[in-house]
């Protein structure tokens, strides 16, 4: 029987926004809900207990909205939470993974940074990703606190962003890199700053686009009683509303109304 239905996409943040546009562009017809779990940012510094439940929630309130598929539109997120969602829900569920393969084939001298929170970097998967490439370069990872509440906040162009920012790449060109992993969906918000930081020679690679079509071939694949509900996008978050919309609005280039969470999503 064919239904229309919606693509479901959460980060813990306003950062999953980088994504959404890329998903926009290729499948511009789709109902998409997005979810801002701002209540809880960052992800980085929590347990992976405390992520996979609130990604597990967050997930039911997508599919009671009529989600035919998630999006973990954050990569630390992904790496708690993916295998458990791909039980528990019987929908396409697309997870992030850090740009690896993609980084190391554009490097001119085989040396990667990877920028990432420390959730990301300390886990399991992305352990296994650096084991997978390991041969094929240098990968060179560093942790980046402050920069995902700073795009949270908005402050994408701040003395404390590009201290920041700074601060994490200089040992990373230090090394000889020369392509740079944005490994948060926050970051390509900031690629701007960091290109002028690091300088146009630097490769920055994220993975939003190849996300979206990762989606879109799933949708293909697994759902084809699946009919795009209409070029329309809702937001919610779990944090503070007024907060959300200014913020929700500059990075999605129009304005949104930005809904609250359910209390009992909160």
């Amino acid at each position: 029987m064919l239904k229309t239905g919606a693509i479901g996409v959460f980060d813990s943040g306003v950062g999953g926004l980088s994504v959404l546009h890329h998903i926009r562009q290729l499948l511009p017809n789709e109902k998409l809900i997005y979810v801002a779990d701002s209540g809880h940012v960052p992800y980085g510094d929590k347990s992976r207990e405390y992520i996979e439940a609130r990604s597990l929630i967050i997930s039911r309130f997508l599919q009671q909205q009529g989600a035919d598929a998630i999006v973990i539109a954050c990569n630390t997120a992904s790496a708690a939470a993916a295998t458990s969602l791909r039980i528990q829900f019987n929908i396409p569920i697309i997870a992030m993974e850090p740009a690896v393969k993609p980084a190391v084939a554009a490097s001119r001298n085989g040396i990667v940074g990877v920028l990432a929170t420390t959730g990301t970097l300390a886990s399991a998967r992305f352990a296994a990703l650096l084991e997978r490439y390991a041969g094929e370069g240098e990968i060179i990872t560093q942790g980046c606190p402050g920069l995902v509440e700073q795009v949270e906040k908005g402050e994408l162009n701040s003395a404390l962003t590009r201290e920041l920012i700074e601060r994490y790449t200089e040992p990373l060109l230090a090394r000889g890199a020369d392509t740079l992993i944005l490994g948060c969906t926050h970051y390509p918000f900031l690629a701007g700053l960091i290109a002028e930081i690091v300088g146009s020679h630097i490769a920055l690679v994220d993975t939003g686009a190849a996300v979206a079509r990762q989606l879109q071939r799933r949708i293909q694949e697994e759902l084809p009683a699946h009919i795009a509900a209409g070029a329309h996008a809702e937001f919610f978050t779990s944090g503070d509303v007024a907060d959300a919309t200014r913020i929700m609005s500059r990075l999605w280039g129009e304005d949104v109304t930005v809904q609250t969470l359910p209390q009992e999503f909160l």
